[in-house]
This record gives C-alpha cells, structure tokens and sequence, in this order.
C-alpha cells in the first residue's frame, strides 16, 4: 500500500513552518492517542502515521530531501518509531507528559525551588491608618544559612550529581513503546544532592530566625489591605529564591468614630436644652476640633454631615466626610428641685401639640389602628 503524503497526513502545506508542523503533530497525536481510543483499532496505525511524517518534516534536513525526491528520498528514516527527527523528544513530552504525570520531555532540571511566601498581620489604630506610618515588624522566617551560603552542603563541600539521573533532574518512563521523562523523583528535579549536609542547616540551606523589618504604611488604608514586600519571604531550600512577604492591615476599633469606606461616623450627645434651644457644639475629628451648629428644635437621630473631614482614600478619589448623629441624652441623678423643674414644664405643655407633632401623630397612628381592631 503506497504510503500517504506526509503534508496531506499532517494536514499542513509545503510551506509550514516548524512550531506550525509540530502543532499539527500534537493535535493529532492527541487525537488517536492509543491509550485514549483502545476501542478503535484504526487509531493505532494513524498515530504511527502522524508520528513517522513528524519524525520526516520537523526535522530540517530530512524534510529537504523529502521536497525533493519524496518518500524515496527519507525511506530508512521514517517509520520506526526509535530514533526520531530533531526536536521529536520535545513535542512528545509536551503532549504526553500530562498522561503519565511527567513533567514533559527537553525542559532540564527544575532548579532550587522558591521560598514560600509570608503574611503579617499588623495591627492599627485607626488614626494611623488615616495618616499613615513607617512601623518595624519582627518576623519569624526561613533564611538563608550563612555558613553554608544557602547551599546545604557543609563548608569545603559541595552538592554532588544525582545518582539516580546523573545530574540532569529529570529520568525517563517507558509506557509500553513511548518513553517519556518526568522530575527525577529522587532530587525531585534539582540534578544535585547534599553528600555531606550542613551541620547548621542540616542541608536544607536555610535556617529559622527573627528578621525586624521597616514597613511604610501609606496613608488611607483599610482593613484587609495588603502590602507586597518582594523577596522578604522565606528564603528557597539549597539556595533557591526567597518567596513575598505580605503585611496584612487590621484596624482596631475607635472609642469615637466608626469607618465606612471613605466616610467616618459619630454619634454626638446633646441635652435636652441644646436641641430646643439650639447653639454649637465642639465636635472631634481626625484633624482637630471643629465647631458643630446645633439649629434649635433638633430632633433626637438627625445627622450633620462634616464634609472632607473623613479618609482619604489609599486608592485615590475624593475624600470623604465626617457624619455626626445627634443623640438626645435624657439627664439622670436629678435633684428634687429639678424634678419639680421638669414637671412643671411638662405641664406647660400639656395639650398643645403644636409643642410635640410627633407625639400627636403617634397617638393618631396608634388610636386608628385599635379602631382597626375592634371595627
């Protein structure tokens, strides 16, 4: 039976290039895969198709001696399944690394892993969040081991090849007649191996300790905020990078205002008097004392607003303000002569409900829904 047109197997043209070529092998290699159609007898012979045209047009030289003279011109080459043309090894870990839990064919050894990352959680007063501030923190962390410069070997020493991949951090698989490569799980894809370990490290390259770290905390920010501070993680085993540390803010709750967003809030105390007859009231805020005009007749709940006496934000935007609820404070240890002060006022105002409309349309509200009832 005449073989195929390695193109028209591919399904690409004469004038594809080299990843286009590899791209058209993966897509159906993927396709008639046996291990993935062991029902179908036929996608055996099409992945060896598709694998010997690959083995012919991803390698240069070969695929120049087929244009010219066609399958005469590559017989003997094609169509074993062994050697295969350049860069084969490389397109068939990429599409089959994943299947038998490789880690791809070509790549080289993993390299000293990353330290983890960190996180603190820095307590603030709300004042200093506003505001900002540079604060130290101590943190408990893995660094670097110095006697043995983060390598784990012991001083004089040095890390040796691995015995079981000879240095190259990754071994190869066979599955049935694939072969494919993973991470060495012995080195765990660092090529090398500690011999003779660090007594300070015991080598693993780094260490515990306490590292006191300066922290510029910019001015607006809230709870569950977080500050990135690059390579102050803990620091890779056997000399590899150091991970991130993340401060993480927590404001602590304020005796006077409470924060939303932007905006603060308050809650005022006047009396009795200072919401009839109405006046000004120092009231606090994050940059001083402001004066707060109280107009007469107040009722008990209103709420002032104090604009751009809030936050401004740590993202930018307008800052906010400041809301102010006034709480009418009923007086208490009262003197007899007060108590008798009080009630003949209370009685100045008995039947005149011009002196307290809500009272009135409460007891409306509350007469006609008892009507309601008994109708």
């Amino acid at each position: 039976m005449a073989k195929r047109d390695y193109y028209e197997v591919l399904g690409v043209s004469k004038g594809a290039s080299e990843q286009e070529v590899k791209k058209a092998f993966r897509r159906i290699a993927m396709k008639y895969h046996p291990d993935r159609n062991s029902d179908d007898k036929n996608s055996d012979e099409k992945f060896k198709e598709a694998q010997e045209a690959y083995e012919i047009l991803g390698d240069e030289d070969k695929k120049a001696a087929y244009d010219r003279f066609g399958h005469a011109g590559v017989d003997g080459n094609a169509g074993g399944g062994g050697g295969g043309g350049a860069g084969f090894s490389d397109v068939f870990g990429d599409v089959f690394g994943d299947i038998f839990g490789g880690s791809g064919g070509g790549r080289g050894r993993a390299g000293p892993a990353r330290g983890s990352d960190l996180r603190y959680d820095l307590q603030l007063d709300l004042e200093d969040a506003v505001k900002g501030k540079t604060v130290q923190i101590d943190v408990p962390t893995m660094s670097q081991c110095e006697p043995c410069d983060g390598s784990g070997a012991r001083k004089g020493s040095s890390p040796v090849s691995c015995t079981t991949c000879g240095g190259v951090g990754q071994v190869r698989m066979s599955q049935g007649f694939f072969s494919v490569q993973q991470a060495c799980p012995k080195c765990r894809g660092r090529g090398q191996m500690i011999s003779d370990p660090c007594g300070e490290c015991h080598g693993q390259g780094v260490k515990e300790e306490r590292k006191t770290l300066s922290v510029k905390i910019p001015a607006g920010v809230d709870t569950g905020d977080r500050i990135r501070l690059a390579d102050k993680g803990e620091a890779g085993p056997q000399g590899g990078p150091n991970g991130d540390l993340y401060v993480e803010m927590h404001v602590r709750s304020h005796a006077i205002f409470v924060r939303d967003g932007a905006n603060l809030h308050c809650e005022v105390p006047i009396s009795f008097s200072q919401a009839g007859l109405g006046g000004e009231l120092g009231v606090p805020t994050l940059s001083g004392k402001v004066k707060l005009k109280i107009p007469a007749e107040t009722q008990s709940g209103k709420l002032f607003r104090l604009r751009g006496k809030g936050v401004a934000p740590v993202r930018g935007g307008a800052t906010g303000d400041l809301l102010c609820r006034v709480i009418l404070e009923t007086p208490i240890n009262l003197s007899p002569e007060q108590k008798d002060l009080l009630d003949q006022f209370d009685k100045s105002l008995a039947g005149k409900s011009k002196h307290s409309p809500r009272t009135e349309s409460w007891f409306n509200g509350v007469k006609k829904f008892f009507d309601n009832l008994t109708g």
